[in-house]
């Protein structure tokens, strides 16, 4: 997609989720080709059928045999980017490692140029993780916030390869806080996410029948933040593609609210003064989430609420477009003085048709599990996965979705790390949510009841969790 405004330069943003990381300038060469470093593909079948690899539709694309594809192994070299992973997941997060395959890194056709990754300044970015051991079954993915491809490699990537599972990851066309400025009109830059998403998950079941001599038996899609709303989107729109997927804490957008646009001008106006904790309450954060205000204010809040608002109300306030208002990062982080003051309900009715154009119905097509912190103080579960909750009964399918909500649990799990009393990592449950709905599609058990998943009074609360407790 083409940009509607010259982009501003990137920042190295160690933002967490939703605003993510600048541009990675460790690999400028890019993988090696395909060869890689291990070599030709090995008798015994490592790597077997490399040289049949061709990603559909990919502009570029580069093999690499690997002993490892796991962030263990692949940490500091060209095939991750731990900096775009940042905030992601608590310091004793326990993750595995030794699983030899293929990694293959490309890029569908796209005119928008904000990755930098491998030097290639080329956005429609993917990776392709192909397991020498596989299990039949193939996991997609979107980069959370506005990250890029590798930034769920330890969160989700680990997990799932050392499981058996074909990976598959997009920056989802577009990236960095200016995103908005990627596309032609309003809404442009998030519908894009939805579309590269699908036309990754469709090439990357073509590459892993070319890898295994058949494509995947079982194809499930998932994410966090933004990914948990591609997943959402996905199930609704593209069912045909999945069986079934997992919902971490999806963004909802409905074009009469709630979305980005109705809580968080709450937040910023909190920031500054202008509003009350009655209002935040009002608006949907919990109040026992309090303590995490202030730093989401210096973090999330503005720039999050400026971007969005640049992306599908860009007349709102033409002063203060987004973040490219800002050449510091202080400046790009803090919220613009409109902002406090936006009322979505009031903006005229094509800002609620951009909208429209990437809402969510919960009208979804397979079995969805949907977990959500009840600490969030980005996305406020009252105003999010409640409401999502909700809007999947009205569309009579509550029997194909289970929704758990994370006691102490908050946006991302690094905050575990400065509040390990009053916090606790998500990931652990994430991955309980992804072993129930296996086997929910693939053996008939169904998962448990809605719940609520309280925080164990002892144990390794960082690694472990049960979803029937």
């Amino acid at each position: 997609m083409r940009s509607r405004r010259r982009a501003a330069p990137l920042f190295a943003l160690a933002l967490l989720t939703i605003i993510g990381t600048g541009p990675a300038e460790a690999s400028p060469t890019g993988p090696s080709g395909p060869a890689g470093p291990a070599g030709p593909s090995a008798p015994d079948g490592h790597c077997d059928r490399q040289h049949r690899l061709d990603v559909p539709g990919a502009e570029h694309q580069e093999a690499a045999c690997l002993p490892d594809l796991t962030t263990a192994a692949l940490a500091g070299t060209r095939y991750t980017d731990t900096a775009d992973q940042a905030g992601l997941a608590a310091a004793g997060t326990v993750g595995p490692s030794g699983v030899p395959g293929i990694q293959i890194d490309g890029y569908f056709p796209d005119s928008s140029r904000m990755n930098a990754t491998h030097g290639w300044r080329h956005d429609a970015q993917f990776v392709i993780r192909l397991p020498d051991d596989w299990n039949g079954g193939l996991i997609v993915t979107g980069a959370p916030g506005t990250r890029k491809q590798y930034a769920t490699d330890a969160l989700i990537g680990d997990h799932v390869l050392a499981q058996g599972f074909a990976y598959a990851a997009t920056d989802k066309g577009n990236s960095g806080p200016d995103f908005y400025t990627d596309g032609r009109r309003p809404g442009d830059a998030i519908a894009e996410w939805n579309r590269r998403t699908t036309e990754l998950t469709r090439a990357a079941r073509r590459a892993v029948g070319q890898r295994y001599g058949h494509g995947p038996r079982r194809t499930y899609m998932t994410g966090i933040s933004n990914g948990g709303y591609l997943t959402r989107w996905q199930l609704e729109n593209r069912p045909g593609l999945y069986d079934g997927g997992v919902d971490w804490e999806g963004t909802l957008w409905t074009a009469e609210g709630p979305n980005l646009l109705t809580s968080l001008p709450t937040a910023v106006a909190h920031g500054t003064g202008e509003a009350s904790d009655a209002d935040m309450a009002e608006a949907g954060f919990a109040p026992d989430s309090a303590f995490l205000w202030p730093y989401h204010q210096k973090a999330y809040w503005g720039v999050t609420q400026k971007t969005y608002r640049a992306e599908l109300d860009p007349s709102y306030d033409p002063r203060c477009p987004g973040a490219s208002t800002g050449s510091t990062l202080e400046e790009i982080l803090a919220p613009c003085a409109s902002d406090a003051r936006y009322d979505y309900d009031s903006r005229p009715a094509s800002v609620h048709r951009a909208v429209e154009r990437i809402a969510l119905t919960g009208r979804i097509g397979k079995p969805l599990i949907t977990l959500h912190g009840d600490q969030d103080a980005l996305l406020p579960i009252a105003a999010d996965s409640d409401v999502y909750d909700r809007m999947v009964g009205e569309r009579g399918k509550d029997r194909i979705h289970r929704y758990y909500t994370v006691e102490d649990g908050t946006h991302v799990d690094g905050l575990y790390d400065t509040y390990p009393e009053r916090l606790r990592p998500i990931l652990p449950c994430y991955r309980a949510a992804l072993t129930a709905l296996t086997g929910w599609v693939e053996g008939g058990a169904a998962p448990p009841a809605d719940r609520t998943l309280h925080r164990p009074t002892s144990g390794d609360v960082v690694n472990t969790c049960s979803l029937r407790d």
